[in-house]
C-alpha cells in the first residue's frame, strides 16, 4: 500500500518547488508556439557557457521545442529532484556524473528510454553509443540514462623524468604493473629522509579501475551479488597497499596531503610531484595551458605523454568509466521534447557536427564513433594529440562501477577502505576486509529491494 506523506510535507514541498518554478522562469522566456523543456545541470562557469551555447544551437535549430537551461550546482541535488518529482513539477530532464542510474531507475524516479521514446529510436541510439558509454546508462536490461561525455583514466607521465631514470626512450605502452613499479622506483627521490618526489603513487579511490585490469569484477551480473572480495580485486589491492609498505604510509599520507596545499589546485604532475600520476582526460587542459606558459617566458617546454593501463591479466578489462548521463525524471511534462535534446547533443540523426562542436567546446570526449570520426573531431584530436590518447582508450573495455541501487555508497565503502589500507601502517587483512565490505554492501542492497519503489508509491494517474 502507498505510504501517505503528512499534509505540512507536501505544503513544504510545494513551496520549495514553486520557489524553484519561479527561479526559472526568471532566466527566459519560452516562445508562444513552442513547448518547454526545462533542463537541470550543475554545470557553472566556462562549462556553464559551453552548456548555454549548446542549448541555443539545439533551439535555434528547430521550432517545436525550446529548452531552458537551469544551473543547480552544489550538493542534494537527489532531494532537490524527488521533491520536485513529489510535488508534482519536475524538472523534463536532468545531467548527472554519480553513480545513481541503477538507484534511481530502481526506485521508479527516471523513465526508462523506451518509455518516452519511439523503440526503433532508443534502438538506435544504443547502437550509436560505444559500449563504454552505454554502459553508464543501462539497469535491468534497459536504457535508462544517456550517457553524453566519457571520462577516462589513463596514466600521464614526464617525459623527461622517465626519459632520464631509464637511461633511454619513454616505451609507447607499459608491459605490465612490475614496469610501472620499477619505473616508479627509480623517479623516486628522498632529501634528508623526507620525500621529495614520487615515481607514482596509487590514488585511493582507483582500485575500481586497477580491480578491473587485474581481472576483478566487483558485481556480478547474471546472479545479482556483490563480488568486492573477488580474488583479482584483493590482489589488486594488495600490488597498490606495496606502495605504502615500500614508502610508508605516514610518509604516503603526509605527502598526498600536500598536494592540497599547491598553488590554485594545481595538477601534481606539473609541479613535478610524481614522474607518472593516473588522471582523466580534462588534464590535457592544464598540461597544455602549462606548456604555452613556458613557451611565452622563453623557458624549456616540458614534454609529457599517456599510458593506458597495463594489461595484467586475460580476463582484464582496461579501466573504468564514468560521465555525464542524462535522464527523464517520472512526470516529466515533456519528455519527448527532452528526448529530441538528447539526440541533439549527442550526436545522433545527422547532428554529428554540433555534437563534434560541443565535444570541442567543453574538451570532452564523444560518446559515438561517428562524432569522434567527423572531420571537426579529427580536426581537434590532430592539434591535441594527449587527448587523442583519452578519445583511444574510451573505444576500449571501460566498466563503470555496477549500476545497482546503492551504487553510490559501494563506491564510498570501497574507498574509504583503500584509503585505510594506504595511509594507515594498521595491519589489515585484506580478503577478510573485502568479504565484510562485500557482505555489508549486499544485505544494504537487498534492504533497498524490499522497499516499495518511487513509482508504486507515486503511480500514473
Amino acid at each position: 500500500m502507498a505510504r501517505q506523506l503528512p499534509i505540512t510535507l507536501l505544503l513544504l514541498i510545494a513551496g520549495i518547488v514553486a520557489v524553484w518554478g519561479a527561479t526559472i522562469s526568471l532566466t527566459s522566456e519560452t516562445p508562444m508556439d513552442r513547448e518547454e523543456v526545462v533542463f537541470w545541470h550543475f554545470w557553472s562557469g566556462p562549462d556553464g557557457e559551453v552548456v548555454d551555447d549548446v542549448v541555443r544551437r539545439f533551439n535555434e535549430s528547430q521550432k517545436d521545442y525550446y529548452v531552458r537551461a537551469v544551473s543547480m550546482p552544489g550538493n542534494n541535488f537527489d532531494m532537490k529532484l524527488f521533491l520536485s518529482i513529489t510535488g508534482g513539477d519536475p524538472p523534463d530532464l536532468i545531467n548527472q556524473d554519480d553513480p545513481i542510474v541503477g538507484d534511481w531507475a530502481f526506485r521508479g524516479a527516471i523513465y526508462s528510454m523506451d518509455e518516452v521514446a519511439p523503440l526503433e529510436e532508443v534502438e538506435r541510439m544504443r547502437k550509436w553509443l560505444l559500449p563504454s558509454a552505454r554502459s553508464l546508462g543501462e539497469y535491468d536490461g534497459r536504457l535508462y540514462a544517456v550517457c553524453n561525455g566519457l571520462d577516462i583514466r589513463a596514466l600521464y607521465f614526464n617525459r623527461e623524468m622517465v626519459e632520464e631514470a631509464l637511461g633511454g626512450p619513454v616505451p609507447v605502452e607499459l608491459d605490465s604493473v612490475e614496469q610501472l613499479d620499477m619505473i616508479s622506483e627509480l623517479c623516486t627521490q628522498s632529501m634528508n629522509g623526507q620525500l621529495r618526489q614520487i615515481g607514482y603513487l596509487p590514488d585511493p579511490r582507483r582500485l575500481w579501475a586497477w580491480g578491473p585490469v587485474f581481472g576483478g569484477d566487483f558485481y556480478d551480473e547474471q546472479n545479482g551479488r556483490i563480488t568486492a572480495g573477488d580474488e583479482a580485486i584483493v590482489s589488486a589491492l594488495r600490488w597498490m597497499q606495496g606502495y605504502r609498505e615500500r614508502l610508508g604510509a605516514h610518509a604516503v599520507a603526509t605527502y598526498r596531503q600536500n598536494d592540497q596545499s599547491l598553488p590554485n589546485k594545481m595538477f601534481p604532475l606539473l609541479a613535478e610531484r610524481y614522474a607518472v600520476i593516473l588522471d582523466g582526460q580534462w588534464r590535457v587542459r592544464d598540461i597544455e595551458a602549462a606548456q604555452e606558459s613556458s613557451r611565452t617566458r622563453g623557458e624549456p617546454v616540458t614534454r609529457y605523454g599517456v599510458w593506458p593501463l597495463p594489461v595484467v591479466s586475460r580476463q582484464g578489462k582496461n579501466g573504468w568509466v564514468n560521465g555525464n548521463v542524462f535522464l527523464i525524471p517520472r512526470h516529466a511534462n515533456n519528455a519527448k521534447g527532452a528526448w529530441e535534446f538528447i539526440k541533439f547533443w549527442t550526436g545522433l540523426e545527422g547532428h554529428e557536427k554540433d555534437a563534434a562542436e560541443t565535444c570541442v567546446a567543453g574538451g570532452w570526449i564523444p560518446v559515438s564513433k561517428q562524432v569522434v570520426e567527423s572531420i571537426e573531431f579529427q580536426t581537434y584530436l590532430n592539434e591535441h594529440p594527449l587527448f587523442a590518447r583519452f578519445v583511444e582508450f574510451a573505444a576500449t573495455e571501460q566498466v563503470p562501477t555496477p549500476l545497482v541501487p546503492g551504487a553510490s555508497r559501494y563506491y564510498r565503502e570501497v574507498n574509504n577502505l583503500v584509503q585505510r589500507v594506504m595511509y594507515d601502517d594498521e595491519v589489515v587483512d585484506l580478503t577478510v576486509e573485502l568479504k565484510m565490505l562485500e557482505q555489508t554492501m549486499q544485505e544494504h542492497i537487498d534492504r533497498i529491494q524490499g522497499r516499495p519503489s518511487f513509482a508504486e508509491e507515486q503511480p500514473d494517474e
